[in-house]
């Protein structure tokens, strides 16, 4: 037994294998199994993507039958957000949250299990819609075409009670983690000394807690009216025609921050360690996250501009959407702030997020131009809002994906990545990304609408759809790199040994082993500022 294991006794699993990770409530094990099961789900959303893709190559194009694609767009969609881009940072988060804030785990180590165990459960329902007929209502299951009338059989059902699910599956863990930084900071870690990370999940397990119930709700009372014949959605029978649509974007847009947030944090602690200095407006940057949280539930009518809502509510939402850009921007400038100046270091990591800077703002100006009435009106369910999203989400989401995984595969696992191959990866991944979907930003200003899986009256828009789709395959390469170094230097060991800190990080995490031991720290840490590895704290 180490002095460690002295220090903090701790307990042997009860079973071994497979059956230990199943039974497992250790927050490290529970955050790799949410890695791997997103992953595997971010690979399968990309292949509906790509299947998308080489349909639109050409202007008649038979590779998917209309059927065919209008159900890959519903579960592309619903995939890459429930399945992929907030679970991941679920898993991100109980990895690395109970290591930065000095604890030894989560809070309720079994809720979290659970948290893990239905998000798979909600997975299962929501895919096993494919053996019955998958929905093809598209991820907003906007109604009267989800009801039963326009959508018959289980896909639609099987839908809902999948993302019911998980819903269940992200406010559980949202609520787990509010508690664990709440109560289980080591001493002296205050709120003004919190890594950013930490901030930014905490902001997005808030806006889980109450924005994701609207969603839940929304899907249970679509349920009803599908098999129970309630009439809640009925404007037959004198439902509110826009009743889902405010429901589900009232839960949709701070999801849209739920998704982004925890990169924004990512990007907060990788750029400080690879520029050597503290990062430029700490304060700035922490609060400017809490402000897009508060923010973030008065703009979700933007998305219904062309639905015949009041005009005075649209110059509201107009005004609103334009002043939530304020505390981004604020963290653009406090990012280039900390590269100004600095000794940089350009690991894949800082690859990534400088590469992440570029395709945001990309897609926050075109978010302003979008949050304008009139130009909304003009491109709205065109491919130029499909531009914007994927620059915003996907770009937001999959560049700081994979800077996190950079950043911290090497404490995780204990062996390094090769910076070669990340290069690589990243140089083919931004050119592809930026083939794939800045093409959609002139598709849409030719009017080119969205969810057509044909455009034989316009085959002009053939050459730039074509581009798009190259894009796509070129993203495919640059997938099959990453996977291909995480294989060969951490399942097959033959990448270099990790230090407990081999990137000179300043936060707590990098002060125990890599991979960290069961009890996290052999003594609790006690730090006195937001840098507390440059305090000479013992490792």
């Amino acid at each position: 037994m180490t002095t460690a294991e002295r220090a903090f006794p701790v307990a042997q699993p009860q079973y071994t294998g497979i059956l230990e990770w199943i039974t497992t409530t250790d927050h490290k094990k529970i955050g790799t199994l949410y890695l791997w099961t997103t992953f595997l789900f971010f690979l399968a959303g990309g292949l509906l993507a790509v299947g998308m893709r080489t349909q639109l190559a050409s202007a008649a194009g038979t590779f998917l039958t209309a059927e065919q694609y209008n159900a890959a767009f519903t579960m592309h969609g619903t995939t890459m957000v429930f399945l992929f881009v907030v679970p991941v940072w679920t898993g991100f988060a109980n990895y690395v949250v109970p290591l930065m804030i000095g604890a030894r785990d989560m809070a309720f180590p079994r809720l979290n299990a659970l948290s893990y165990w239905l998000l798979v459960s909600g997975a299962v329902v929501l895919y096993s819609s494919f053996l019955v007929g998958p929905p093809a209502a598209g991820w907003t299951s906007y109604v009267p075409l989800a009801t039963a009338r326009y959508s018959p059989g289980f896909g639609v059902d099987l839908w809902i009670l999948g993302l019911t699910v998980l819903g269940f599956s992200s406010i559980f863990a949202a609520l787990n983690m509010i508690v664990t930084i709440f109560a289980l900071r080591c001493p002296g870690l205050t709120f003004h000394r919190l890594p950013l990370f930490v901030w930014s999940v905490l902001v997005t397990s808030f806006l889980l807690v109450l924005a994701m119930p609207f969603l839940t709700v929304a899907g249970v009372l679509l349920l009803f009216d599908r098999i129970a014949g309630t009439n809640f959605f009925s404007v037959s029978e004198g439902a509110d025609p826009l009743l889902w649509q405010y429901l589900f974007w009232f839960f949709g847009h701070p999801e849209v921050y739920i998704m982004i947030l925890p990169g924004f944090g990512v990007v907060s602690e990788v750029l400080p360690v690879f520029s050597r200095k503290p990062i430029f407006g700490y304060k700035m940057i922490a609060y400017s996250s809490v402000a897009i949280g508060f923010l973030s539930f008065g703009v979700f009518m933007h998305h219904m501009f062309v639905a015949g809502i009041d005009p005075v509510l649209q110059v509201f939402f107009m005004s609103s959407t334009m002043l939530i850009a304020v505390p981004t921007g604020v963290k653009i400038f406090s990012w280039l702030g900390t590269i100004w100046g600095g000794s940089l270091r350009f690991t894949t990591s800082m690859l990534f997020a400088l590469g992440f800077i570029v395709v945001f703002v990309i897609g926050g100006i075109s978010g302003v131009f979008l949050g304008a009435v009139p130009v909304d009106v003009q491109l709205s369910d065109t491919y130029y809002v499909i531009a914007h999203i994927h620059y915003v989400l996907v770009g937001g989401a999959l560049f700081t994906f994979f800077a996190a995984c950079y950043y911290w595969i090497p404490k995780m696992t204990g062996r390094m990545l090769s910076e070669q191959l990340g290069r690589l990866h990243f140089l083919i991944f931004f050119v592809g990304f930026n083939m794939a979907f800045y093409p959609m930003h002139q598709l849409g200003l030719e009017g080119m609408p969205r969810r057509v899986y044909q455009y034989p009256q316009s085959p002009e828009w053939t050459s730039l759809n074509f581009i798009s789709t190259i894009g796509a395959y070129i993203l495919i390469v640059a997938i099959l790199i990453f996977m291909w170094n995480f294989v060969y230097n951490v399942l097959l060991g033959n990448g270099r040994v990790a230090d407990d800190d081999p990137w000179e990080g300043d936060t707590l995490e990098w002060a125990t082993a890599s991979p960290p031991p069961a009890y996290n720290f052999a003594r609790i840490p006690v730090v006195h500022s937001a840098r507390p590895l440059k305090d000479d704290l013992p490792h």
